[in-house]
Order: C-alpha cells, then structure tokens, then sequence
C-alpha cells in the first residue's frame, strides 16, 4: 500500500486529490496539510511513501518544506511538487531542495495515479510540458562541482553513455534498444549510477551530470525528460 500525504492550502483541491487517489487499491491518503510548516510535523509521525508539496502555501512554502523533510531523521518520504504554472521559477529550487517530481496541478487523474506510483516505487516524473525549460534553466545556473565531477569520472564508459541516454528522457526500454542489451541490464546500469553519484533518481542524476560538467546546454543530446 502506498500511504500518501498531501499539502496544499486550498481545502478543495486537498479534498479532491484525496478522492481521486483514495479510490485506488494500492493508495491510501494517511493525511492533509493546509501549510509548510503543518506538513513537516504531519510527514514526521506518519512517514508517508509520498508526499505532494504545493509549491506556494502560507507560513512556510512547499520547497523550504521539502528541504526541512529531506533533512528530519528517519524521514524517507519522496516529495512530489504541484502547481498550477507551466513554467514557475521556483521548480529550480523544488529540484535542488531535493524533489523527485513536478507535475500540474489540472494534470488529468490518471496522471496523478500513475506519478504516484512512480514515485513511490523509486522513480521520478516531471511534467513533459515544463521539463526542458525546467532543467535548462537550472544548466544556467549550475556551477562547476569539483566533488561530482570525481564520481562522474567513476563511472564506467558504458555507465556514462546510459547517464547521457538518461539526460535524454529515454525509458529504460528505449535505452535498451539503444545500446541493444536487455532492460535488466540497463536497471542495473542506472543502479550502478545513482550508487556512485549519491543521488535518489534519475532527475537528481541529470541534474549531477549538468553539475559535474558531463552535460551542457546546446550539446547535441539535449534533455528532453518526460
């Protein structure tokens, strides 16, 4: 079961998430927050697999909260931020606060459900519509990590084409295809990655290799995730 949180100040759309994903069989809503900070403390004693961040909520807003989540104690929620802009500036901030996903706030149900699980099975999602303007603005802004770019050096040469195919968007199974190995063998490979940069996922992984310097805006392989 796939125990979720949900954060938003709007009492409507808390209540309408709720209904969408508590009809689900694997998903249960184990509580809501109207605030940041309210979120923190509920995210603390319930330990959700999930948790959906308004980006824009009083008193403390969904990336300081975020921030606060990723540094509580035995916390392993993964935070998925909602908003109802296409391009928001703040989604910089939501990746580099530690986000494993970015999706619309009048995303269809179905897109909800199936972020959900993605998420909470160890994945990321972003909003297809946002992610190239997304991720190319926090390219701009990236500056030169010494310490990533040792543990990109680590990689294997395959492991680092699989990272460039990755900053692509490519499924596992396009990936695949690709490099014509099985889809266990790039799991494997993409495992292998996140291992030796210390990341959670492949959004965090892309946004590694920007830092590192493996990837750069107007490289021919330009990402396209989602």
């Amino acid at each position: 079961m796939i125990r979720v949180v949900i954060a938003d100040d709007q009492a409507l759309v808390r209540a309408g998430f709720h209904k969408i994903l508590e009809a689900e069989p694997d998903i249960s809503v184990v509580g809501e927050a109207a605030d940041g900070i309210e979120v923190v403390d509920l995210v603390t004693v319930t330990r959700p697999d999930v948790t959906l961040l308004d980006i824009r909520m009083p008193r403390v807003d969904g990336i300081e909260a975020a921030r606060r989540i990723a540094r509580s104690p035995g916390v392993a929620t993964r935070v998925m931020m909602l908003t109802t802009f296409g391009i928001d500036d703040y989604v910089f901030a939501a990746l580099k606060a530690g986000a494993s996903g970015f999706l619309l706030k009048d995303a269809p149900p179905e897109q909800l459900i199936d972020a959900v699980r993605i998420v909470a099975g160890g994945d990321a999602i972003l909003a297809p519509a946002v992610t190239r303007a997304v991720v190319e603005r926090f390219a701009e802004h990236a500056a030169p990590n010494s310490d990533l770019r040792r543990r990109v050096d680590a990689l294997t040469p395959r492991e680092a084409e699989v990272l460039r195919l990755l900053s692509r968007g490519m499924s596992n199974a396009e990936i695949a295809g690709v490099l014509v190995v099985s889809e266990a063998t790039t799991k494997s490979h993409i495992a292998g990655i996140l291992s030796k940069l210390g990341v959670r996922d492949r959004v965090q992984a892309v946004i590694a290799a920007y830092e590192a310097g493996l990837i750069t805006p107007g490289m021919r392989d330009q990402i396209e995730l989602g």
